[in-house]
């Protein structure tokens, strides 16, 4: 779907999530996305990976098939993150995982609250 590569966690790869989050400012990404989703970026920095711990997120989709450093792959490694690297650029990735059916957060967020 994404044409990516996976470089991290390939054993947890086949795990099914419900959500995704698009998004290279990681406040915004700490304010609006929900656990066990999937974040779409294109920063490969340390930083991304703690954002992703806070957050207990699945996995990590770095666009344009930017490719994180050495030390932030291994950071991803120890926590059991998904690390993929997908050649399309961000708008186009989070295009093709919605069009394939995976909610924004957001609106994850908000059918959820309607179920109550």
């Amino acid at each position: 779907m994404l044409d990516g590569t996976i470089i991290c966690g390939m054993d947890r790869a086949q795990e099914t999530v419900s959500s995704a989050c698009g998004c290279d400012l990681m406040s915004d990404v700490l304010a609006f996305t929900r656990s066990g989703s999937v974040l779409l970026t294109g920063l490969t920095n340390p930083q991304v990976i703690r954002t992703a711990e806070m957050l207990d997120l699945k996995g990590i989709v770095f666009v344009r098939d930017k490719r994180p450093d050495e030390h932030t792959v291994r950071m991803a490694q120890s926590l059991g993150l998904v690390l993929i690297l997908s050649p399309h650029p961000l708008y186009e990735s989070c295009g093709k995982l919605y069009k394939a059916g995976l909610e924004g957060c957001r609106e994850r967020e908000e059918s959820d609250s309607m179920r109550v």
